[in-house]
């Protein structure tokens, strides 16, 4: 039989959906894999969602279970929420990456392993005391032992290449039989090469020689009996990219720079997972946006408030451990009541802890971690191409109400990634900036009736000249003042101005369900994909379940209160032991409940079903 012969007989089968995971050593490759697999399933023009998941160590020991790095992509022929609970197909480089991440796959599921890497010392590192491709694991998965480092090696034999350049290539071995396995075009991988390796043609040709190899490897073995289509998704018409939350975040903050005409000032602190945003906004400076790497947390945000003051938009971006650096300059834009964008790209906590993991553990520090009464507006994105939407609401908000305002994401957000749609910029909103420019009845906290917002008066201004100040002032006029009724006022003031903001922010409506029933399902940020799902599965099954997510997390929806009582019982699925939970209690007297999984990684769909099932039941 020619190979041709047998290729025809190979058959292609439809699916609707896939959950693979790449997981290797760190320095495998994976994370470059399962991006440019994502770019190859964007062009296809399947939905998806992804999970990259790094290592929180630099140099972890090579082999150790604390060096494995993944990639997690989801992609389907109809709208998905999560970038999977389940494994359809693990793609496993050694033993650490096998033992990390089997327990995720399905039964039956597919398993490639590479078989080069499962040597004696590697086995001991992972904790494995016998080599587990030989035990009951062949019984219960699909598994594909495949030398993939000797294959690599092999299509590179007439190269004279050294062992660690070809080792290095393996990855591309994967990738190209993934491509195969899941009828996907190289193309996409093949021009990115060519790009990254226009000055190195030896490397570039031993890349293609690899990717190939491992395409052609699926292709013309008896190893793999069929592969598979998964055909494009109905989506919305329009011009689509695939993007990170990061990107978006930074797509966000230039939109809002044009959208307001301001100079846009950028003072950061590099951070995991922040320091994106820093790297990608600093190739904007075309646009006149500045971007500043600061010495310390402190001087990023000195310096945003310092541009802002200046009549710029003063932004700072940072993680958990930096927000505690930067409460107390935090308070001062809060007490000269100056525009200021704080990102807050939550991680895994207390102190260092999991610096490249998620969670949603910082609610209740950005909403109180300063000292006295300093409210401030919160808002959370829920996707990461609704990074996007909830920065430009941000710097909306900032603006009209002389305001700082926190800008929420996570891990999870800022390096995963889904088909995002561009929008045209006519349709997006303009934010008017109005600068004090009349010198007659000037007085520097002269408010502004309808917003209780102060002038804000650009530094220079003739006639304008004021002082602005962390200690208490007077009312009206900004002189400094330590009248205990004057200190009072201007608490509640304050205060008042930005709980009024709700009045400027849509009612809370349900994404799924019906707008009375049994069960609300409410979450915030990155829960909302997991929630989606649960909420879909729930009501398939016939119960009487809604659920709804918050942007804005202060000042709440103006509705909300009156919106939970639509409900019997109220869920609030959280990475975290219950924030929201407890701010919902203690504003609204409800006895939500809570499903909190602290984990390092998104809350599993059907952990939320279950937990809802259990609250319905009960």
């Amino acid at each position: 039989m020619t190979l041709t012969e047998e290729k025809k007989e190979k058959k292609i089968e439809t699916l609707e959906e896939a959950t693979i995971r790449f997981a290797g050593d760190s320095g495998d490759g994976m994370q470059l894999t399962g991006g440019q697999f994502t770019n190859a399933t964007a062009i296809v023009g399947n939905d998806l969602s992804t999970l990259p998941d790094f290592p929180a160590e630099i140099r972890a020991p090579a082999g150790s279970l604390a060096g494995v790095s993944a990639f997690q992509i989801h992609f389907s022929s109809k709208e998905i929420h999560t970038p999977g609970d389940i494994l359809d197909v693990l793609v496993a480089m050694n033993p650490a990456a096998l033992k990390t991440s089997l327990k995720d796959l399905k039964p039956g599921g597919m398993l490639i392993v590479n078989t080069d890497a499962f040597t004696e010392t590697n086995l001991k590192k992972a904790g494995y005391e016998e080599n587990p491709l030989e035990a009951e694991i062949n019984q219960k998965y699909q598994v594909f032992p495949i030398e993939i480092s000797r294959l690599t090696q092999l299509a590179l034999e007439d190269m004279n290449l050294p062992g660690k350049v070809v080792d290095r290539s393996k990855n591309l071995f994967a990738l190209g039989l993934m491509y195969w396995l899941y009828t996907r075009p190289m193309d996409t991988t093949i021009d990115w090469l060519k790009k990254k390796f226009s000055k190195d043609p030896v490397i570039l040709e031993a890349n293609l020689k690899v990717l190939k190899a491992g395409y052609h490897y699926g292709e013309t073995t008896e190893t793999f009996i069929s592969n598979y289509e998964i055909k494009h998704a109905k989506l919305l018409p329009g011009k689509y990219r695939n993007i990170t939350g990061n990107e978006a975040t930074v797509l966000g903050l230039v939109a809002a720079h044009e959208l307001t005409g301001l100079t846009m000032f950028l003072g950061s602190y590099p951070i995991t997972p922040a320091s994106d945003i820093l790297h990608e906004l600093s190739k904007y400076k075309n646009l006149g946006i500045r971007t500043f790497q600061a010495e310390d947390e402190i001087a990023a945000i000195g310096a945003a408030i310092g541009a802002s003051f200046a009549g710029g938009l003063g932004v700072t971006t940072t993680s958990g451990p930096g927000i505690c650096l930067k409460s107390e300059f935090t308070g001062l834009a809060i007490k000269t009541e100056l525009p200021l964008i704080i990102c807050d790209i939550q991680r895994g906590g207390p102190s260092t802890g999991l610096p490249t993991k998620t969670e949603q553990g910082d609610l209740l520090q950005v909403m109180f971690g300063r000292t006295s009464e300093s409210p401030i507006p919160i808002l959370a994105a829920a996707t990461p191409g609704d990074c996007f939407e909830t920065m430009i609401e941000a710097v909306r908000i900032a603006v009209k109400y002389m305001t700082p305002v926190f800008f929420m994401s996570d891990g999870y957000l800022a390096n995963g990634s889904e088909p995002w749609r561009i929008p045209q910029i006519n349709t997006l909103p303009k934010i008017e900036v109005k600068f004090r420019k009349e010198a007659d009845g000037f007085y520097p906290y002269l408010r502004n009736p309808d917003t209780l917002a102060r002038p804000w008066a650009l530094p220079g201004t003739p006639g304008l000249e004021h002082v602005i100040t962390g200690v208490e002032t007077e009312q009206i006029t900004g002189k400094i003042c330590y009248d205990p009724q004057n200190h009072d006022a201007m608490i509640k003031i304050r205060a008042k101005r930005i709980a009024q903001i709700e009045n400027d922010i849509p009612d809370i409506k349900t994404i799924f369900g019906e707008s009375k029933g049994d069960l609300l399902i409410l979450g915030w940020g990155s829960t909302l994909g997991s929630i989606n799902a649960a909420c879909e599965q729930l009501l398939k099954q016939g119960y009487k379940v809604a659920n709804a997510h918050l942007r804005y997390l202060n000042p709440f929806p103006k509705n909300l209160g009156e919106f939970l009582k639509n409900y019997k019982k109220i869920l609030i699925p959280e990475i975290n032991l219950g924030q929201l939970r407890l701010l919902i209690r203690a504003k609204y007297l409800i006895d939500a409940q809570g499903f909190n999984i602290v984990g390092g990684q998104p809350l599993k769909v059907n952990g939320i079903v279950e937990a809802a099932t259990k609250l319905l039941k009960a």
